[in-house]
């Protein structure tokens, strides 16, 4: 009996060739120009495709810098998860910062196409799929902030929801602020961090 799975066809191979081109061009040239330095044509002639190509993958170039920072941001939510899961036991915030610190540091790998990305997923159109791709990614972060916050006794459900949305946004304007830019990744995880254990501290007090 057969695996069940059906073979691709060439014309599907085609396209995930072309996708995968187009990405990688992306990738490298925001890696090395931002995403104000480089223009569709030439992702479109570095990925070797047709300009109009291009636009049936991806019709802007925000998009296309979605499509790209989605994928580290998913790997470095993956990685935050697992430190995460590794600090468990060590009180609420540490578990917190081991989840975040990674994705900190994606987002300043390259500090413009960092702000950028994350402008656009606030402020852009939340029914364009690369962006509800990339909204779904801040969910997930979200909720594992939320997972680790129900961990510990003194924090209800309710309230870890709240605490998880409140230190999110302390990640969004610590990595985007243009007042913080000139900080290294270290500075910038030890301002969260205080901010972090502030947002906690009357539960803490509490208990």
């Amino acid at each position: 009996m057969g695996s069940g799975h059906m073979p691709i066809g060439r014309r599907e191979r085609a396209k995930q060739d072309k996708r995968q081109r187009i990405m990688t061009a992306a990738r490298e040239l925001f890696a090395e120009h931002g995403v104000s330095g480089v223009t569709t044509q030439q992702i479109a002639h570095r990925a070797d495709v047709a300009i109009g190509t291009l636009y049936l993958y991806a019709s802007t170039k925000a998009e296309l810098l979605i499509m790209v920072q989605n994928e580290k941001f998913a790997a470095a939510i993956d990685s935050g998860l697992a430190a995460a899961n590794a600090a468990v036991g060590q009180g609420a915030l540490e578990p917190v910062i081991a989840l975040i610190r990674p994705v900190v540091e994606c987002v300043r790998e390259h500090i413009e196409n960092g702000r950028t990305y994350l402008h656009e997923l606030v402020f852009g159109d939340p029914a364009e799929p690369y962006r509800q791709a990339g909204l779904t990614l801040a969910g997930r972060l979200e909720n594992g902030v939320t997972g680790l916050l129900i961990r510990n006794e003194h924090i209800g459900a309710a309230d870890a929801a709240t605490l998880a949305r409140v230190i999110t946004a302390i990640i969004h304007i610590s990595t985007t602020a243009t007042v913080y830019l000139q900080r290294s990744d270290e500075a910038v995880l030890a301002d969260i961090r205080d901010q972090i254990h502030a947002t906690l501290a009357p539960h803490h007090r509490a208990a």
